[in-house]
């Protein structure tokens, strides 16, 4: 195949043989394998888990660079354009299910499951249970102080709103050819994204540390922890993105007509948006 593909070349693009999977298969098996041994107290599963996340990164980084670098030398064609876009929504919509799991876990518990613990039907099982929620659940004398919607939580909402408006005045910027406010807004966007990890690490702080709420605090405590943990990691994930995106940026990557890795990421980030907004609605603040 020729070095350059044009955008109306219908032929179909054949990646050279890559080393890069079975170094990502190996970077798993060293995951696996070192969580296995840390869980059960063995020696060696530190190191195993530390070689894991460094081979995990280098393939990460040598895979993605070959990538951008094939991208860059125009080996790319609408066929290819179009196959990235597909992937990129089939996984943000396997994101979407993977939290409509853990939304649908929280409703079955608030609507049904602590309702029914308290109906008469259980009242000789557990009495004096009260379907009130917040709780840690009938049986269970963990006693915490439930994380209030005004506050910290309030302020990451303001965070990501404010990031998702960034980013898009990034793309803005980026469609018209405006390098420095693509380049600023980029910056500000990586910026309100690691601000808000730094809230959510302190709120988890004051959690452990003052309020008594834990994973150990009955079912609120795990699927309060569960929701915001899994999407603090997507924040974090989705953050390490943007900084990607934002020193391709100031090396001049990217076209006004031809830009899907940075579409990618903005998709990817206005749907971590949008998940905190149901979020924040139905964990902090019903």
């Amino acid at each position: 195949m020729n070095s350059q593909a044009s955008s109306s070349d219908t032929s179909y693009y054949l990646p050279s043989p890559s080393h890069w999977p079975i170094v990502g298969s190996a970077a798993l098996l060293l995951l696996s394998l070192g969580a296995t041994l840390t869980i059960h107290d063995l020696a060696g599963g530190g190191l195993l888990l530390l070689a894991g996340g460094g081979t995990l990164a280098a393939m990460l980084i040598g895979w993605f660079g070959k990538v951008i670098g094939e991208s860059q030398n125009g080996l790319y064609n609408d066929q290819v354009d179009a196959s990235f876009r597909w992937g990129m929504a089939w996984f943000i919509f396997s994101e979407a299910m993977f939290f409509f799991a853990f939304f649908g876990a929280l409703f079955f518990t608030r609507v049904i499951s602590v309702p029914d613990l308290a109906s008469a039907d259980n009242a000789l099982l557990w009495p004096g249970f009260q379907a009130a929620w917040p709780t840690a659940g009938p049986g269970l004398e963990q006693v915490f102080t439930p994380m209030a919607a005004w506050g910290i939580p309030a302020l990451n909402t303001a965070i990501l709103l404010s990031s998702g408006a960034t980013v898009t005045w990034a793309h803005w910027a980026l469609k018209r050819d405006r390098r420095g406010q693509l380049n600023l807004a980029m910056a500000l966007t990586v910026a309100l994204g690691a601000l808000f990890i730094a809230f959510q690490a302190h709120e988890y702080i004051e959690a452990y540390q003052h309020m008594g709420l834990t994973l150990g605090a009955g079912v609120y405590g795990a699927t309060f922890f569960l929701l915001t943990g899994f999407h603090g990691l997507h924040v974090s994930i989705g953050t390490l993105m943007l900084l990607v995106i934002l020193l391709r940026c100031l090396r001049g990557h990217f076209r006004p007509d031809s830009h899907f890795a940075f579409e990618a990421v903005a998709w990817y980030w206005h749907f971590v948006d949008v998940v905190w907004l149901v979020l924040f609605l139905f964990v902090y603040w019903l």
